[in-house]
């Protein structure tokens, strides 16, 4: 059998805003998602506006390496 280098991977989002707090002050957590994304049609990294649940709001969540 090959190896097939597959197009759709698996993605983590990180919360913007909570990540910018954590910093200054004690933050209760990160929000964070998983999903796929197509590796073709979005080589750039995926930015979404989610709920986050430790700012109880929706806020922009972004592709972070893991």
């Amino acid at each position: 059998m090959s190896k097939n280098k597959d197009a759709r991977v698996t993605i983590s989002l990180e919360c913007t805003s909570c990540v910018q707090k954590e910093t200054g002050e004690r933050s209760t957590g990160v929000s964070r998602y998983t999903t796929r994304k197509n590796r073709r049609n979005t080589p750039t990294r995926l930015e979404l506006k989610k709920y986050c649940i430790y700012c109880n709001k929706h806020t922009i969540h972004k592709e972070y390496k893991k």
